[in-house]
């Protein structure tokens, strides 16, 4: 089973993509974790070593998908 990772920062861009990207993922395929970067700062670092740029994105093995455009993450660091 591959790991799916679904990071975003809360604003309503990324809670918009949470919902509907993780529904449409095959959980018999798939385990989604959900991280926050607005409140779990300390993933910021593991998100740009995957390669994640900007927030909502979905990192699945080694791709990341950028979805839509919520903040980058030098935005989210604050």
């Amino acid at each position: 089973m591959s790991k799916a990772i679904f990071y975003h920062a809360g604003c309503p861009v990324c809670v918009d993509a949470e919902q509907m990207v993780l529904d449409y993922l095959d959980k018999s395929k798939i385990t989604a974790e959900v991280v926050h970067l607005g409140t779990d700062q300390n993933r910021i670092e593991e998100a740009e070593k995957v390669g994640v740029k900007s927030v909502p994105a979905l990192v699945i093995g080694e791709n990341v998908y950028h979805i839509n455009y919520g903040a980058s993450l030098d935005d989210v660091k604050g």
